[in-house]
């Protein structure tokens, strides 16, 4: 009873160590991100015609914080990612071990992927059609608070959500789900990642249409990553009984 105290007091204190490693990590890249905020400002505000207004003195430090954070999560992912897979890394077989590990660079390059398909590709449809639709009724200014906002909403979920395949690929690698299981639930994967794009998009059709296509194409090459995978794990897991099995079965 003893030794099960102790090894689980031993597995939280290496979580805990786990913990403070990313969000060191992810304070350093905050004040990254914090000192270069002009430069990152002006990049996202260059094709505006008119400036950004603010409301208020606290609006100019919000802005600040605001495009630190979005910095911090890009780069503590890859941090966080490793610090998970350290931590695990005791309780997985080595074939688990090497298999999981090349997933982390794809976590972060699929973030990045994610946030430059939300900005470059979703961000201005939907701004053009929104600013379009206002016509000649009303007059177009934007306060900073609110477009950046607006950027963070058609950028960071698809950041996010990008990484969907990657995590299927790793949780099939370990055996936790198998693409059987992924199209049988497909129906209520559907709903849910349909329900996430109306959340996510701006309150009109258009939007959630441009939102909801890309996030059911991820599913479906998941499901067919998750494939390949599953296949490679059955033939790599029959290859290793062949060559231990009949080690073990001599020993014996």
């Amino acid at each position: 009873m003893e030794d099960k105290e102790l090894n689980l007091v031993d597995h939280l204190d290496e979580l805990r160590n786990r913990l403070i490693v990313s969000a060191v990590a992810f304070l350093l890249f905050f004040g990254l991100g914090f000192y270069f905020v002009k430069e990152i400002y002006h990049f996202f505000v260059r094709d505006l015609e008119v400036k950004l207004i603010v409301l208020g003195p606290s609006d100019i430090i919000w802005i600040y914080f605001m495009i630190a954070t979005i910095i911090a999560i890009a780069g503590t992912i890859p941090v966080l990612a490793i610090q998970i897979w350290l931590f695990v890394k005791p309780a997985l077989r080595p074939i688990e071990r090497k298999l999981s590990l090349s997933y982390i660079p794809a976590l972060f390059i699929l973030f990045i992927v994610g946030l430059a398909f939300g900005y470059f590709v979703i961000f201005p449809t939907v701004l053009s059609f929104l600013v379009e639709l206002s016509g000649d009724m009303m007059v177009t200014n934007f306060t900073a608070e609110k477009y950046f906002k607006f950027i963070m909403n058609m950028t960071i979920p698809f950041g996010v959500l990008f990484e969907l395949p990657v995590v299927v690929m790793f949780l099939t690698s370990l055996g936790v789900i198998n693409p059987y299981v992924l199209v049988k639930v497909r129906k209520y994967a559907y709903f849910i990642l349909v329900v996430i794009s109306v959340v996510i998009s701006p309150p009109d059709f258009m939007s959630d249409i441009l939102v909801t296509i890309p996030l059911l194409f991820l599913y479906e090459i998941s499901i067919n990553l998750s494939k390949v995978v599953y296949r490679r794990k059955l033939k790599k897991e029959k290859e290793w009984q062949e060559k231990y099995g009949d080690m073990e079965d001599e020993e014996s």
